[in-house]
């Protein structure tokens, strides 16, 4: 695994459980159109949930995420805990 090519300026979409850091990054989506979402485990979210940041302030939440960086368009990064290992899966 290795470390994201975007730029930190990138737009990415996250959520505010996230930013205000109550919540753990557990998934990250890649989509097939090159975004990136991460998410915690919260359920029911509704569009005033998501934030959208720059790959850099997600980084800096979670130094963790630069080992899922090379994750396939289409692919999704999992973890049940934040001391997990990142699993890399496909998003289909």
């Amino acid at each position: 695994m290795g470390n994201f090519t975007e730029d930190l300026k990138t737009a990415v979409i996250t959520t505010k459980y996230i930013i205000d850091q109550s919540s753990v990054i557990l998934h990250v989506y890649h989509y097939e159109d090159g975004s990136w979402q991460f998410n915690g485990n919260e359920k029911n979210l509704e569009d005033a949930d998501y934030k959208v940041v720059s790959l850099g302030e997600i980084l800096a939440i979670d130094k963790t995420l630069s080992e899922v960086g090379d994750t396939p368009l289409g692919f999704e990064a999992i973890r049940k805990t934040k001391d997990d290992k990142w699993r890399v899966i496909s998003g289909n």
